[in-house]
C-alpha cells in the first residue's frame, strides 16, 4: 500500500507553520515559484498523504521526562532542556531554555494548517462528488482532533472538570489564512471543541480506508474513547470503545513473531535487525501517525531501569530491544527497523480503555478478561497466566503496567500519567538514582506540562498566547 507521494504536488507554502504567527506577511504569503494552488479533490487529498509535513507526532519531551527514553550524558549536556526534563530539574527556566525545541508545537500545528486548508475549501474541490468531498473534509476533522489531543496535553494542564473552564489551553486555529487571527482558549473550550469535530465528521466517515493514513469510522470512534477517558467519563469511554472493536478488534500476535525470529531475538551478542511489524500493514491500526520522524528505520533506545517495568515474558518487549553497552553507556537498543505507529489509534489501547472502563464500573472480572485478552498476545506461553484482580486498586495497577509498555513512545502515558496524578490513591512519585544523587518527580510538579517555545510566544501574529507555567 503506497502511503506517500511527490511533495511538489503540495502547494507549499506550508514550508513551516511559524508563518502563522511571523510578522513578515508580506514576504510569507507570496506564492513561491512553481507552487501549485490545489483545486481538484486529488489536490486536497494530498496533504493527508503528506506524511513529513502532516502525520509527525513529536513529544521528545515528554518521553524524556518519563525517563522512557535513553539519552547520552553528551546529549544531555548539548541540549539544556532535555537535561532538565530527565533530571526532573524544578528549578530550570525551560522557558528561556526552550528557544529551539519547537517541532512538537510546529509539526502539530502545521498539521492542523493543512487540515483547516482542506475544510475550509475541499467543498467546491473539481473532479470529485459531493460524497468524496465529504469523506475528505470528516478525516481532516478527525486528524486535526488528534493533532490537538497531542497539544492540548503536552501544554496545558490536563483536563479537570472543576477547573477546565477557567484555565488555558492552546491556540484554537480554525484557518489556513496566514493571517488568521486565532484564540488562546480554555481547557473546556478545547475538548468540546475536539468532540464537535468528531461529533462532525462521523456521518461521512468509510468504514475501510484508501490508506492507513486516511481515519476511517473506527478511528473516530476510539478517539471519542481517548477523549471522554481523558474526562473522566467512564461511562461514554466504554460506548465508543466497543463502538471502536465493533469495526476492528484484531490483535497482533507478538507470541507467534518472536517463535518466528526467536533465533535472532535470543541471541545476545548479534545486533541485526528484523522487521518491524508496528508499520502500516499492522492488524491493530485504526489510523497510522508517525512519531518525530516522517519514516524512522529504527525506535529509540530505552534505559535499563525501564526495562524492570515491562512483564515477565513479554515477547513484544523482547523483540524489539537488546542490551547492549557501548563505551560507558549500557542500554537496550532496536533491533527493529521500519515503521513504528506512535502517533495513532490502535486496538490495543482500545481493549485497555475499555479495561479501565470496566474498572472504574466495579466489574473487575470483565476487565482482566479484557486485558488478559491483550496479554495472550504478548506473553510467551510458557510464562503466561491469566491475571484475576478482587479490587480496583489491584486491577489498574495490572492495566497501567501492560497500557504504559504497550503504547510507549506516545502521548499516551504521558497522559494518562497527568490524569492518574489527580486521584491521590493512584498518583505515583517517581524517584531514582544517578550517580548516587537522588532524584524525585512529584505528581504535582510544573514539570508535567510543558512550556511554549519561545518561537510561539515571541511572534504572535493575530493573536495572544500565555505561558501555562512559570518556568
Amino acid at each position: 500500500m503506497k502511503t506517500k507521494i511527490l511533495t511538489s504536488t503540495l502547494w507549499v507554502f506550508f514550508i513551516g507553520i511559524s508563518v502563522l504567527f511571523s510578522s513578515c506577511d508580506g514576504f510569507l504569503g507570496i506564492m513561491p515559484k512553481g507552487a501549485k494552488t490545489p483545486s481538484t479533490l486529488a489536490d486536497y487529498e494530498a496533504f493527508i498523504r503528506d506524511e513529513y509535513t502532516n502525520q509527525r507526532t513529536d513529544i521528545t519531551q515528554a518521553i524524556l521526562l518519563l525517563n522512557d527514553k535513553f539519552e547520552t550524558a553528551s546529549n544531555y549536556n548539548y541540549y539544556p532542556l532535555y537535561k532538565a526534563n530527565y533530571f526532573w530539574d524544578e528549578s530550570a527556566n525551560r522557558i528561556e531554555l526552550n528557544s529551539s525545541d519547537e517541532a512538537t508545537y510546529y509539526n502539530g500545528y502545521a498539521a492542523i494548517s493543512s487540515c483547516n486548508l482542506i475544510i475550509e475549501n475541499a467543498a467546491s474541490a473539481t473532479e470529485a462528488t459531493d460524497a468524496e468531498r465529504n469523506e475528505l473534509i470528516a478525516q481532516a476533522k478527525v486528524i486535526r482532533t488528534v493533532v490537538y489531543f497531542v497539544l492540548a496535553n503536552y501544554y496545558a494542564d490536563t483536563y479537570d472538570e472543576a477547573t477546565a473552564a477557567t484555565k488555558l489551553s492552546v491556540p484554537l486555529i480554525e484557518s489556513a489564512d496566514l493571517n488568521a487571527t486565532y484564540t488562546q482558549v480554555s481547557i473546556q473550550q478545547i475538548y468540546d471543541y475536539m468532540l464537535k469535530n468528531l461529533e462532525e465528521a462521523l456521518p461521512y466517515l468509510p468504514h475501510e480506508r484508501a490508506t492507513v493514513l486516511h481515519p476511517t469510522i473506527g478511528a473516530a470512534y476510539a478517539m471519542y474513547a481517548r477523549i471522554y477517558l481523558e474526562m473522566d467519563n467512564y461511562d461514554l469511554a466504554l460506548q465508543y470503545a466497543d463502538k471502536a472493536l465493533a469495526e476492528n478488534s484484531a490483535l497482533y500476535d507478538w507470541t507467534a513473531y518472536y517463535e518466528t525470529n526467536k533465533t535472532q531475538i535470543e541471541s545476545a551478542t548479534s545486533y541485526t535487525t528484523t522487521t518491524s511489524p508496528m508499520g502500516i500493514d499492522n492488524v491493530e491500526n485504526y489510523y497510522f501517525r508517525h512519531g518525530a520522524n516522517s519514516s524512522a528505520n529504527s525506535e529509540s533506545r530505552i534505559q535499563v531501569d525501564r526495562v524492570t517495568r515491562f512483564e515477565a515474558g513479554d515477547a513484544r518487549m523482547a523483540a524489539r530491544w537488546k542490551l547492549k553497552t557501548v563505551g560507558a553507556d549500557t542500554y537496550y537498543v532496536s533491533t527493529l527497523s521500519g515503521l513504528y505507529n506512535y502517533g495513532g489509534l490502535t486496538t490495543t489501547e482500545v481493549y485497555l480503555i475499555k479495561a479501565e472502563c470496566l474498572t472504574r464500573d466495579g466489574k473487575y472480572g470483565d476487565a482482566m478478561d479484557v486485558l488478559n485478552t491483550v496479554r495472550q498476545k504478548r506473553i510467551l506461553s510458557d510464562v503466561y497466566q491469566p491475571l484475576s484482580a478482587s479490587t480496583e486498586e489491584q486491577a489498574m495497577e495490572y492495566i497501567r503496567r501492560t497500557k504504559d509498555n504497550e503504547l510507549i513512545f506516545s502521548i499516551v502515558p504521558f497522559a494518562d500519567a497527568r490524569r492518574f496524578n489527580k486521584e491521590s490513591k493512584y498518583a505515583l512519585t517517581l524517584s531514582k538514582v544517578v550517580d548516587g544523587t537522588t532524584y524525585t518527580l512529584t505528581p504535582t510538579s510544573h514539570l508535567w506540562t510543558m512550556p511554549f517555545p519561545m518561537g510561539a510566544t515571541s511572534n504572535l501574529g493575530n493573536g495572544t498566547l500565555t505561558q501555562n507555567v512559570d518556568k
